[in-house]
């Protein structure tokens, strides 16, 4: 399973502002963008002014590591949303919510989208009461998605309920005394709250 392997925190200091990578740590002071808010590396402190493709670039950069996507997969991602109806952007950012390592998340059963990635893959939830260990599985509306009763993970779980960091969005319906989850209906683009301008991730795989 590819995945990113280095430091975190590196790519939220990248970007310039907080992609909650690391779960609790981002609300803590210990998070490096409030103790170093500027890009990583020897030059950090005087790169210049980027172009019109920098800028694009640097929002694919950004929803692909809000995500844990790299580039292959966010690409197929991209070419799937191109051949749907409607806005290529919009459904573009639909198919990374309905992700089940995003959905674990924005249920709150996870601190962050990389632990929910991890509870996945190693067998801690089921879809619709088939477990399902495929982090990148892609829910429909109607799916039940719900920790196994025999998981080593409820108290963590609940830990992360009761911190109550984020409000669940509006097209899902959790149960927190089953841990589990139903998806009402497909993410809004308002539902969507990542810091991301779609449109330019567009433009710049459109070149």
């Amino acid at each position: 399973m590819a995945r990113y392997r280095d430091a975190k925190c590196r790519l939220c200091r990248r970007e310039g502002q907080k992609l909650f990578l690391k779960g609790a740590r981002c609300f803590t002071d210990k998070c490096a963008i409030e103790r170093r808010n500027y890009p990583p590396g020897q030059h950090g402190l005087s790169r210049s002014k980027m172009t019109a493709f920098g800028v694009q670039l640097r929002e694919k950069q950004k929803a692909k590591r809000i995500y844990g996507v790299l580039e292959s997969q966010f690409r197929k991602y991209f070419q799937w949303a191109e051949s749907q109806k409607g806005v290529t952007g919009e459904n573009l950012l639909r198919l990374l919510e309905l992700r089940l390592d995003n959905v674990v998340h924005r249920l709150g059963f996870a601190a962050s989208r990389r632990e929910g990635r991890l509870m996945v893959a190693h067998g801690h939830y089921q879809v619709n009461g088939r477990k399902v260990s495929v982090p990148s599985y892609i829910v429909r509306v109607g799916d039940t998605v719900q920790l196994r009763p025999t998981s080593k993970m409820q108290a963590r779980v609940d830990d992360n309920l009761n911190a109550g960091r984020g409000q669940v969005p509006p097209w899902l319906e959790l149960d927190p005394n089953e841990k589990k989850g139903i998806v009402r209906s497909l993410p809004l683009r308002d539902d969507i709250q990542i810091p991301v301008s779609e449109q330019l991730i567009v433009e710049l795989y459109s070149k």
